[in-house]
């Protein structure tokens, strides 16, 4: 078999040229491509997809027109020997792995491949020469379609100047470069917060009579007082001198010896920001739908708080690149909190008392993309209750399953329109759900009937009746065996929620319902990803006294 136009022996020889040496990922490449190539209609404009970064991508660019540089070639970095030749319009293609189930012939491949001994004990020679006698044999190729969101090539758009390094990047970057975001491989220096501060000069707080504080200063008593005794912008008298004294404070930093860099007060046009101002912007810009600063900074930190009772909501994600910015940071409450108006629910401040500019830059630029905060209103569901159960719907045993779902959805300000009872009977529970919705309910929390049993039927009934987008089983305990989804509703605007809930509910005073419910309420979708997530904190301490939500269950 060729190697588009090269036999083995000759592709060995460009690949020593445009490699370095004739890698055994690089030759085996070349095989996988053209098998790719000859499984595509004559004269089709394909792209190409690497699963890998090592090796495959070179085979590509040496026997197509598909290079990383044009965009026809994109390396996804799977870890995984394979390639994929696609039709640029229509992504019909196919792909083609190293095969390691086909390999039992030639041993040293296998060995190399899966790395079974070092590569300075591996055979060479030998090795190659069973990729010359393999060939495509130890390949396997079958037909793929690639998605048509990855099909054409984005455009990486305008193009902006960097505040920063000034170089020119593209602006859906952010408001800076991703280098200078921290991505950036070169040692740019220690960026420590006190190596770099405006040269401020202390004055005995003998000589600070008349003259304005440049920062709150704190008093603290042990377990009785915390607060700012003296404010930024003070004037301080002589009766200041003996209580700062008595606070440790010999010296003070007062405004009408700031340095040059900060004259104007620390603007944002100057070399450093002030821990206020900064702090002011920082709340801001993290403060969404729901959020807002309480009041001016104290001892240079902003605090959020709920404007409106609801859940909090967090971007996890950019708050941690926000707090990876040096001399900045920003603390939340754990997202997903039910919080109620008037709830502190962030802090945020510049940790020095003056912030760069660079690192000013820096922290907004992580805040440009929207804020990271935000509280959504819970709606007050009409909830239908679905109890399932052969030995309650004949009334063997007491129903409590009832009184604790209607308590939780009273706390959450939810009104409980009907309650239905059904044997562990998939055609009558179909008709409780159905019952349900009739009855106006726009949730419908089932309970029990969702474990392995050969009895527990819900998920049957539920399905039956039309159950859509379901979740089911998710990494907590008590409440792994719970279930979400929604059923398609005529008579309404949107699908009715559906919420499973085991029988652990009835021994557990919190399981995953409680984790869930208020979820569904504020609209949130659940992935699962989503339910992943909840593994870490997902155990219960089952403790004697239940504290939640003061506790980590489900955070």
């Amino acid at each position: 078999m060729l190697i588009g136009p090269h036999t083995h022996d000759e592709f060995m020889e460009v690949a020593r040229t445009f490699h370095g040496y004739p890698a055994p990922g690089l030759i085996i490449g070349g095989y996988m491509v053209e098998l790719a190539r000859r499984g595509l209609p004559e004269g089709v404009l394909f792209d190409a997809i690497s699963e890998t970064e090592q090796c495959l991508p070179d085979a590509v660019q040496l026997l197509t027109p598909c290079t990383v540089g044009n965009g026809w070639l994109r390396i996804m970095n799977f870890g995984i020997y394979a390639v994929s030749l696609f039709d640029k319009r229509t992504g019909e293609g196919v792909r083609v792995h190293l095969d390691v189930d086909k390999m039992g012939p030639w041993g040293e491949i296998r060995t190399w491949f899966l790395k079974l001994k070092p590569k300075k004990d591996q055979d060479t020679p030998l090795l190659q020469a069973q990729i010359k006698e393999a060939g495509p044999d130890i390949l396997t190729a079958r037909p793929i379609t690639v998605r048509p969101d990855r099909l054409g090539h984005k455009g990486k758009g305008l193009v902006g100047r960097c505040p920063l390094c000034g170089e020119y990047y593209p602006v859906s970057s952010g408001g800076i470069c991703r280098s200078c975001q921290g991505e950036s491989p070169y040692h740019a220096g220690p960026g420590l917060a006190f190596e770099g501060q405006p040269a401020l000069r202390a004055v005995p707080v003998a000589e600070a009579v008349g003259r304005r504080a440049l920062h709150d200063m704190t008093r603290i008593v042990p377990g009785e007082h915390k607060d700012a005794e003296f404010t930024a912008g003070q004037e301080l008298t002589a009766g200041d001198i003996c209580r700062l004294q008595l606070m440790g404070r010999n010296s003070i930093y007062v405004q009408e010896d700031t340095d040059a860099a900060v004259a104007e007060g620390g603007k944002t046009d100057g070399a450093w920001v002030h821990e206020d101002e900064a702090a002011k912007t920082f709340a801001a810009m993290l403060a969404g739908e729901g959020v807002a600063m309480r009041e001016d900074p104290r001892e240079g930190k902003a605090n959020l708080t709920a404007t409106r009772d609801g859940l909090l909501l967090v971007d996890a994600e950019r708050l941690e690149r926000f707090n990876l910015v040096p001399d900045v940071m920003c603390a939340t409450r754990q997202g997903y909190s039910v919080v109620l108006a008037g709830t502190k629910v962030a802090g945020t401040r510049a940790i020095p008392l003056y912030l760069s500019r660079e690192n000013y830059i820096k922290a907004t630029a992580m805040l440009q993309d929207g804020p990271l905060l935000r509280v959504l209103p819970m709606r007050a569901a009409k909830i239908g209750i679905l109890v399932t159960g052969t030995e309650v719907f004949q009334g063997l045993i007491q129903d409590k399953f009832a009184p604790i779902i209607a308590q939780k959805a009273q706390r959450l300000n939810c009104e409980v329109v009907n309650t239905v009872f059904a044997p562990d009977d998939a055609a009558l529970i179909t008709q409780g759900v159905r019952d349900l919705i009739a009855a106006g309910a726009d949730l419908v929390v089932t309970t029990a009937g969702l474990s392995v049993d050969p009895d527990d039927v819900t998920r049957k009934g539920l399905v039956d009746a039309g159950l859509a987008d379901m979740l089911y089983g998710l990494p907590m305990l008590p409440g792994t065996m719970s279930l979400v989804g929604r059923i398609a509703n005529e008579q309404a605007p949107h699908p009715v929620q559906v919420l499973g809930v085991p029988a652990c509910a009835l021994f557990y005073k919190t399981t995953a319902l409680d984790i869930l419910l208020p979820r569904l309420l504020a609209g949130v979708e659940i992935t699962r990803r989503d339910l992943a997530k909840l593994g870490e904190g997902g155990l219960c301490m089952e403790c004697k006294s239940c504290t939640y939500p003061k506790c980590p269950f489900g955070k």
